[in-house]
C-alpha cells in the first residue's frame, strides 16, 4: 500500500519567495529520518516544496482554467513538502510519520494513494495504462 505523508508547517502559507530550511540541526535530523525510511525499503520518494509565493493555482471555472499567482490569501494551510512510501498498512504509515523529527508548528497529514485496483472494474478498464504515466522520465535540458 503506497501513501503519501504531506507535511505541513504552519506559517509557510506566507513565507517569502526563497524561503528554505536554514537551521542545520533539523535539516540533519530529516535527512536522518528519510535514511531512516530509504534504509527499511519504504520510502518511493521525498521532497520539500517552495512557499507558495512562488506557485501559482489554476482553477477551472466554467471549465475554463484561471490562474492565480501565489501567495494565496485564503490558504490557511499549505504543504511544505511531502514522502511517498510503501507499507503494509495504513497504522505502519502512520507509525513512519509519527517517526518524523517535526517541530512544534508542523503537522503531517497521511493519506493513502489510490491505486488502480481499488476502482470498479469500468473504472480500471479506462485506466489501463495510467501505470505507464506513473512512470517518472527524466527529460533533458
Amino acid at each position: 500500500m503506497r501513501f503519501m505523508l504531506l507535511m505541513i508547517p504552519h506559517g509557510y502559507e506566507t513565507a517569502a519567495p526563497g524561503t528554505i530550511p536554514e537551521d542545520v540541526d533539523a535539516v540533519s535530523a530529516m535527512m536522518a529520518y528519510n535514511e531512516s525510511m530509504q534504509k527499511a525499503g519504504v520510502l518511493i520518494s521525498c521532497d520539500g516544496l517552495h512557499p507558495p509565493s512562488m506557485g501559482a493555482r489554476v482553477s477551472f471555472k466554467d471549465k475554463k482554467p484561471k490562474i492565480v499567482d501565489g501567495p494565496f490569501a485564503e490558504a490557511k494551510e499549505v504543504l511544505g513538502g511531502f514522502w511517498v512510501i510503501d507499507v503494509p498498512s495504513r497504522a505502519a504509515a502512520i507509525e513512519w510519520a509519527a517517526r518524523c523529527p517535526g517541530s512544534d508548528n508542523e503537522v503531517i497529514e497521511v493519506r493513502q494513494i489510490q491505486e488502480i485496483g481499488d476502482y470498479p472494474p469500468d473504472v480500471q478498464a479506462l485506466t489501463s495504462e495510467f501505470a505507464s504515466m506513473q512512470t517518472v522520465k527524466k527529460t533533458e535540458p
